[in-house]
């Protein structure tokens, strides 16, 4: 058994092992349910749902910015490298 101590703002910590065992980080959500001989604390195991618009900046293909000459497919063919490589171009 853990004895919790009150902060003067009326905050309470749980210890580090407890946290742990019921896999609580920092959000976690605790429900606090009054009996008829004191307090029971219930860890609140939620689904988070995600809402798509603000999901659209990271959702699809990502783009960069252009860097100069456009790529071909043949930039990505390693023979065509060793090629240009032995021919002396970049």
């Amino acid at each position: 058994m853990s004895t919790l101590l009150v902060s003067s703002k009326g905050q309470i910590v749980l210890p580090a092992a407890l946290r742990r065992r019921f896999g609580m980080g920092a959000g976690a959500r605790i429900e606090v349910l009054e009996e008829p001989d004191g307090l029971k604390l219930r860890v609140v195991r939620s689904v988070v749902t995600a809402d798509m618009a603000d999901m659209a900046g990271m959702a699809g293909m990502v783009k960069a910015k252009p860097r100069g000459v456009p790529r071909r497919l043949e930039d990505f063919n390693p023979a065509s490298l060793l090629a240009r490589t032995r021919r002396g171009t970049p």
